[in-house]
């Protein structure tokens, strides 16, 4: 209770948690601001069906990588000045949008919107710098859940501005719509840049020993960062291969060279972590007990993230069509039960979060978390026309809290595996929920679109959220001190408290 009252105070670190999660829900509504304007866009500019998955598909296809590159800058420079430079550079590629010309411009600008999409990652290190261990899954929840948010606010609300800014006229003035949504993110980046600090009054800013890439304490992980590293690639190559067989944006020969380029940049990825790491590698360094983390727990952090966060994406991109086909429902009446899906997030995932503050160990609220979505899943998959729709409706949203939970049990864990990397640790895992997103988008591909289909879809979903869960039992570690008023080698939280009754310092 005492937590709910200081949230609505606004005050010291409460402060922060409001004005950094606003930051990501602006990132989220320009992430997502074409989705409720692409018919629109369409007719106007006269695409066909191919161009436009081709532009939903670059929406996404830099948002992977920018979350691991994001990370490394907010570990360096720190989360006020990397969230500012994000949302102020957010105004560039929408106005390349609202005033694209033609085809090859909107492709640009939305594979540059894509970047403003890994936003996420740079509030967990911000929220992690001003809750301590035994608070922060509650406020990692309430950024996550609140920020994304932003996704079903573009959906619910800019097909309506679009239609007072056409001033009478018959057609969506999409362009100012999009461009609004950009200003206002570069006028918030300011805002924000003068508004907050990286860390509270009295605590040092610690960032990794070296940057380029992420620190491991042993040579085992070297090896297994160097494998869980190659998928945030990789899927790109998948990205490649549905733009030349599915839309035929590329040919044969332009899809090889950007398979090639990828593997390029893999082979520089792995050069770079061995550079960071290769004192480590040869023996030459060895970390100290209380300074070593294993990454296995980063992997299996990844490894959740696929399945809560990554069923999430595919889910709300299907969900509406499946209640349309399922139930004979209207395009508008499906579209308002499958939003349910994301408006969830307002009080799910902080739930989540609280509840691995709560429930003593963290490990086994993310297990107990993960079994039950598996089993939601498997219970969505009997969804069929026989079902009363408000019973369909409530399984779904059932569903959804227990995936949005488990999104926040992951964050709950992250800032904890080893402070000092949470930036890059934050991006790996955050990588993975669109690695996530992109493996189950392609396994439903080959899959018929029925409601046989859609029930193989749901199973597939169900049955990887239990094996997870059921791995995350025997790998997944209980972070050190989880539940500590400070983190562990970090100033006591002494800071902590004398910020919770004052306003940052202006920088």
């Amino acid at each position: 209770m005492n937590q709910i009252l200081s949230l609505l105070s606004f005050q010291g670190r409460y402060r922060i948690l409001h004005l950094t999660w606003f930051a990501f829900f602006l990132t989220f509504v320009i992430w997502f601001n074409f989705a409720p304007l692409a018919t629109t866009v369409k007719e106007q500019m006269d695409l066909t069906e191919s161009q436009l998955q081709t532009i939903n598909t670059c929406n996404v296809a830099l948002t992977v990588p920018a979350r691991v590159i994001l990370g490394m800058l907010l570990d360096r420079y720190g989360p006020r000045l990397t969230f500012s430079w994000l949302l102020i550079f957010s105004t560039i590629p929408c106005l390349m949008f609202a005033f694209a010309p033609n085809f090859d411009w909107l492709v640009v600008s939305r594979l540059l919107v894509g970047i403003i999409g890994g936003g996420f990652v740079i509030g967990i290190r911000m929220v992690s710098e001003w809750f301590p261990p035994r608070e922060v899954g509650f406020a990692e929840g309430i950024y996550g859940g609140w920020g994304n948010f932003g996704s079903a606010f573009s959906a619910l609300t800019l097909a309506t501005i679009a239609g007072w800014l056409s001033f009478g006229g018959s057609d969506l003035n999409w362009r100012l719509a999009i461009a609004i949504t950009g200003i206002i993110g570069g006028i918030y980046g300011v805002i924000y840049l003068f508004s907050v600090e990286d860390t509270p009054p009295g605590r040092t800013y610690h960032s990794p020993e070296r940057h380029g890439a992420l620190e491991v304490t042993s040579k085992r992980d070297f090896w297994l960062l160097l494998i869980m590293s190659f998928p945030t690639v990789g899927v790109l190559g998948v990205f490649a291969f549905n733009l030349e067989d599915k839309v035929g944006f590329l040919s044969v020969t332009q899809r090889n060279i950007v398979w090639a380029i990828l593997l390029g940049i893999y082979l520089v990825q792995a050069f770079r972590i061995w550079q960071v790491n290769k004192e480590v590698i040869s023996g030459a360094k060895r970390y100290p007990d209380e300074d070593r983390y294993p990454f296995r727990q980063v992997a299996m952090l990844e490894l959740t993230y696929v399945t809560n966060f990554g069923s999430e994406l595919a889910v709300v991109s299907m969900l509406p069509a499946f209640f349309e086909t399922t139930f004979g429902l209207t395009a508008q009446e499906a579209g308002f039960f499958g939003a349910g899906f994301a408006v969830m997030n307002l009080f799910s995932r902080a739930s989540g979060g609280a509840l691995s503050d709560r429930m003593g160990s963290r490990k086994w609220t993310m297990v107990i978390l993960l079994l039950i979505m598996g089993i939601c899943y498997l219970m969505m998959s009997t969804i069929n026309e026989t079902w009363p729709i408000f019973l369909a409706v409530a399984m779904t949203m059932l569903a959804s809290f227990f995936v949005q939970a488990a999104e926040g049990s992951t964050y709950s864990m992250v800032p904890l595996v080893k402070k000092r990397l949470t930036g890059q640790i934050s991006g790996l895992v955050g990588a993975y929920g669109t690695v996530g997103a992109v493996a189950y988008n392609t396994t439903r591909t080959p899959l018929p679109d029925t409601p046989a289909g859609d029930a193989t879809f749901f199973q597939v979903l169900g049955i990887t959220g239990l094996i997870v869960g059921f791995l995350c039992v025997f790998f997944l570690k209980e972070p050190a001190n989880s539940f500590a008023a400070d983190y562990e080698g970090f100033d006591s939280e002494a800071g902590l408290e004398e910020a919770t009754s004052t306003n940052p310092k202006e920088p």
